[in-house]
């Protein structure tokens, strides 16, 4: 017979997971708010201050404006790496002389930082969206190229033979076999490129663009030193990259992926 209070008994424990975040959130802004109170020398807007501008915004229509002209840059650029990436990681890994060949330009090119990349975007694009698009999408085809590499090799020779004595083809064994086999180790590396792209895309937009969080940050910085503004696209910056990372964590929980999250999770685990 089920105790009632063991029933229950996990619901503490789950609500308890939920409240930590938000009490380190709740901590940090307490130690942020003393921290400007007892300073001589403020460095920073308080809390109160950077919860104004952010709402000083959004009444003028600027918040949305420039959140939205990130997330288009961001995912154009990201979808791009991805289309290009993934594949091209893929073949490389696949086709094993093809991957000798080309694998030395890929690790040549990928530590260049994308930000080394501006000059030339500018100079083939002009200034505007489509430079930003490009350096996000020289930031990201690389990570998501080595990640598609290693996801491939990691796949058991076990899976290959079993395809193969069943007679299936190529085709087949990319579609049934592989593509399975690398989607869950594939995702973290989507993951990593998402939180890349992100990163690269308010850098660019301090140089190349008129619009966006990262222009905000640098207009506010330039229009009569509006810290608080400065600050305010800093907390959107974080607030909406870790609503990204959430989003791609979601996707790994799906049920046709949690094989894959869940031997993950064990593995750290242990």
């Amino acid at each position: 017979m089920t105790d009632p209070e063991t029933k229950h008994r996990p619901a503490a424990p789950a609500l308890a997971s939920r409240l930590l975040p938000l009490a380190g959130i709740a901590l940090l802004l307490l130690l942020w708010d003393l921290a400007i109170r007892f300073s001589r020398v403020p460095l920073l807007p308080g809390p109160l201050a950077v919860a104004r501008a952010i709402g000083e915004l959004a009444q003028k229509g600027f918040l949305f404006k420039h959140v939205v002209a990130s997330l288009f840059r961001v995912t154009w650029g990201y979808l791009l790496a991805v289309a290009v990436g993934v594949p091209f990681g893929i073949l490389l890994a696949w086709y094993r002389r093809g991957g000798l060949a080309l694998a030395p330009l890929v690790e040549v090119v990928r530590p260049i930082s994308a930000l080394a990349w501006i000059p030339l975007a500018i100079l083939w694009f002009g200034v505007g969206d489509l430079s930003s698009v490009f350096i996000i999408f020289v930031a990201s085809v690389f990570p998501l190229a080595v990640a598609s590499m290693s996801a491939v090799e990691g796949v058991s020779t076990t899976h290959w033979n079993a395809g193969r004595n069943f007679g299936l083809t190529p085709g087949e064994i990319a579609r049934r076999v592989l593509l399975p086999a690398i989607l869950p180790r594939l995702l973290v590396g989507l993951r990593l490129a998402l939180g890349i792209a992100w990163l690269v895309v308010v850098a660019a937009e301090m140089i190349a663009v008129d619009s966006g969080l990262g222009f905000l940050i640098i207009d506010a910085r330039n229009a009569g030193n509006r810290y608080d503004l400065v600050v305010a696209g800093m907390v959107l910056i974080g607030t909406i990259g870790l609503a990204l990372d959430a989003a791609m964590r979601g996707i790994e929980r799906l049920p046709a992926l949690r094989w894959g999250y869940a031997a993950n999770v064990s593995a750290e685990a242990a």
